[in-house]
């Protein structure tokens, strides 16, 4: 499994022609205490920049990107009853949803672990 980022601060990890979406520890430590997560439905069509998923603290609301084109082929509705999960394990366990690539070429649009914390470090 290989993952990368974006300069938005999600994470995707690729697996064969499925991608689980979720954001970094960085988004969430910005975000503060999550208290609520809103997820797409399955089967729904994502383009790159769309909205894949709401997440509000108890600071602000936020989007999470879809960082890829692709198709909603699970989401991880544990979320919706236990949002502070994203704070917990938000690159692990608090993923928010699987795609089917639709264009694995958008993947070398995005940064390694090593050029994102490279990237958080100047913000």
């Amino acid at each position: 499994m290989t993952t990368y980022y974006s300069k938005d601060h999600e994470w995707i990890a690729v697996d064969g022609d499925t991608a689980t979406i979720g954001i970094t520890d960085y988004a969430q430590s910005q975000l503060g205490d999550v208290v609520y997560v809103e997820l797409p439905d399955t089967g729904k069509a994502l383009t790159k920049g769309d909205e894949a998923a709401v997440v509000e603290s108890v600071k602000a609301a936020s989007e999470v990107y879809a960082p890829i084109d692709g198709e909603v082929v699970a989401t991880n509705a544990a979320l919706v009853d236990s949002p502070a999960n994203v704070n917990e394990d938000p690159e692990g366990g608090a993923w928010f949803v699987k795609l089917k690539i639709a264009d694995k070429g958008q993947l070398a649009d995005l940064m390694d672990e090593a050029s994102y914390k490279a990237y958080v470090e100047t913000l």
